[in-house]
């Protein structure tokens, strides 16, 4: 078996606030700094998006046709990397796409959420799972138990990180073994409401730590709604600062290293390394 990586689960506060925004430009991000393979979960059981936004229609492969094999436990990692879709900008981002049967969500069972995500833990270097705003399914649930980081997403509306926050991860979280000290916030700043409360405000009203902020626009809604989002986090220069500084934050937390960040060797001491090679001492 080979290592194990690290979870770090996505879950809003409330609906349609930019979970799957947030959640797939921090896996982009992290794919790109570091050049390692991540997989990007979409186990939202009841509205999955990320197909619509990164352009492919009609998946040829998503979470419920692998039901069979989650039933059986006989997924395995090669099979999991097989099912998951090569994102056009960045091939090494590796996206399961969503159920897309929503009346078979409440089916999903624990034992076939827990399995999914053990092997999806063999399949890729890091594993970014986006489990929505919905808690009444075992995706949600298993996701943020097993989850190396949880990331809780929310907006500076008082309504939902005050009321849908405090009722989710103040009352229910704690009732699955996961306490609101246990995640950390990403907050989404929308371009039509500044809103009067600050981060350090809104994590002390939730009891999280900060991760950071997510900015949204009009030109990036335009994006998702074009299916055009993965080559905007690539090529946009507004694109390029997307969940930029949380994905650094979550990279540093489980010690991977960005290929741009000056932490490998330096070239002066690769030529000095090819140097002492090739001259006997």
């Amino acid at each position: 078996m080979g290592a194990i990586a690290p979870l770090a689960a996505f879950v809003g506060t409330t609906p349609n606030i930019g979970t799957t925004a947030a959640a797939f430009a921090a896996a982009f991000r992290i794919a790109e700094a570091t050049g390692k393979t991540v997989g990007y979960l979409c186990l939202n059981l009841k509205s999955a998006k990320i197909h619509r936004y990164i352009g492919v229609d009609e998946p040829a492969a998503t979470l419920d046709k692998l039901r069979p094999e989650l039933r059986s436990y006989s997924l395995t990692p090669d099979k999991l990397r097989k099912a998951a879709y090569s994102v056009r900008s960045l091939p090494h981002l590796q996206v399961l796409f969503g159920n897309l049967l929503r009346d078979q969500a409440e089916f999903f069972t624990p034992e076939e959420a827990e399995h999914l995500l053990e092997v999806a833990a063999q399949a890729f270097s890091f594993v970014v799972l986006d489990v929505g705003a919905y808690w009444d399914n075992a995706a949600t649930i298993c996701s943020l138990q097993r989850a190396n980081s949880r990331i809780l997403v929310t907006t500076q509306a008082l309504s939902h990180f005050s009321e849908d926050g405090r009722r989710w991860i103040g009352q229910v979280s704690p009732l699955f073994g996961v306490e609101r000290g246990q995640y950390m916030s990403v907050i989404i700043q929308n371009p039509w409401k500044t809103g009067a409360y600050q981060m350090k405000h809104i994590c002390k009203e939730l009891g999280t730590e900060a991760l950071g902020k997510m900015h949204m626009s009009e030109l990036m809604f335009s994006q998702l709604d074009s299916g055009t989002y993965g080559e905007w986090l690539r090529t946009s220069e507004e694109g390029k600062q997307a969940m930029r500084a949380p994905a650094k934050a979550l990279m540093q937390r489980h010690g991977m290293r960005s290929m741009t960040s000056g932490l490998g060797p330096q070239p002066w001491y690769r030529k000095l390394l090819a140097h002492r090679s090739g001259t006997s001492s």
